[in-house]
């Protein structure tokens, strides 16, 4: 039975500034899975927090019956780069204030570290195949530079996710029903998370484009298997990001029940015994990606809805009017936003006021939309 706290310093970039990363790693040491948890890598989105701050008394007290079959780490706050960024009293937190780059987009390219080369050495034990990748990406993450505190952060985490079996990144929409972000390779497993969640729908794509920190793990597995068709490599992970509603959705009782969800599915993966918990239902199978249309604002203008979150729509149904602000027509004018498939409306905007280009709403539909190709997710 083990739980430790793990608080480390990064060290800031000038005078005067540091941060503090605190992490938690709960079960026994030698066990044979690893579990990897983190909420908030967009700082402003903070419902997952809330989440992990319900499940982890649970797994302690697993851990103290010795009910735990894997090793829990969770980052709780993963960002606390993020939590810092107020400008004008206002918490931004999604992207890094330095780069400009998206917290969740740019992670490594595991293959391009470690993989050149790595299938030509494997042997006939597919277990051991694991291995050697893990220990060789555990050696990568271990001397990736830390100068500034931005290296740093992303070192630490990386270090803890490399090498897991399961990698949860929650995160939260805008104003939104749960949903699942993941895999094709993963579907069915990815079916008993949403079933255990009560995920409103789980998108499915291999590489949504950006380099999202839930797709970087599977991937390096995938191109290894290509490249070792004659060797033995079972598929040695689990990631997905789960979208907790929207931003505004931190509510005590009702995140503590989507850890007890997510408690009940650890359980149902033989990853955690004893009394079960959590409520499971039967959720909307997944889809490709790319059957997900996001509408988008075409100028600046007032968002007048016409339909709720969990309304099913036709392919041409009006989703909401936009009321022009500037022009012959302003203040006067409304120009129906169109559903340009059918499907189940999954998000909408909080704040009314979009410009050219916003999104306005995901319709989570079956047909592929052709015009979804290259990056499928929005910045």
């Amino acid at each position: 039975m083990s739980v430790e706290k793990v608080s480390k310093t990064l060290v800031g970039d000038t005078p005067g500034r540091s941060t503090e990363l605190n992490y938690f790693r709960i079960g026994p040491q030698d066990a044979a899975r690893k579990v990897y948890l983190q909420a908030a890598l967009h700082a402003d989105e903070q419902p997952g927090i809330m989440v992990l701050h319900h499940l982890l008394p649970l797994l302690r007290a697993a851990d103290s019956a010795g009910e735990l079959n894997a090793r829990f780490v969770v980052f709780p706050m993963v960002n606390p780069l993020g939590m810092g960024d107020i400008e004008f009293g206002q918490h931004q937190g999604r992207y890094n204030r330095g780069s400009g780059v998206n917290h969740n987009r740019d992670w490594p390219v595991l293959y391009d570290a470690v993989g050149e080369g790595m299938a030509a050495k494997f042997g006939d034990d597919g277990e051991e195949n694991i291995e050697s990748v893990r220990a060789a990406l555990r050696a990568w993450a271990e001397s990736l530079p830390q100068v500034t505190a931005f290296d740093q952060w992303r070192q630490s985490v990386v270090t803890e996710a490399c090498d897991a079996d399961y990698v949860f990144d929650l995160h939260c929409d805008d104003d939104s029903l749960l949903h699942i972000f993941s895999i094709p390779q993963l579907a069915d497993n990815m079916q008993q998370l949403a079933n255990w969640s009560g995920a409103a729908a789980t998108m499915l794509a291999q590489d949504s484009g950006g380099g999202s920190f839930d797709e970087v793990w599977p991937a390096i597995w995938l191109r290894l298997a290509e490249e070792c068709a004659d060797k033995p490599l079972p598929f040695p992970v689990v990631s997905c990001t789960l979208e907790y509603r929207g931003q505004n959705d931190t509510f005590d009782d009702m995140n503590r029940q989507d850890a007890l969800n997510l408690y009940g599915y650890f359980q149902e993966q033989g990853l955690i015994t004893g009394e079960p918990l959590g409520t499971k239902s039967a959720a909307r199978a997944g889809t490709d990606l790319r059957a997900t249309e996001y509408l988008r604002a075409p100028y600046a203008g007032l968002l007048a809805y016409r339909v709720e979150l969990g309304d099913w729509v036709e392919k041409g149904d009006t989703v909401a009017e936009l009321i022009a602000l500037d022009g012959d027509g302003a203040f006067v004018d409304r120009m129906p936003l169109l559903a340009g498939t059918s499907g189940q409306v999954i998000s909408r905007k909080t704040t009314k006021y979009v410009w050219a280009g916003a999104n306005v709403s995901k319709i989570v539909g079956s047909e592929m939309i052709e015009s979804r190709v290259g990056s499928l997710l929005s910045d």
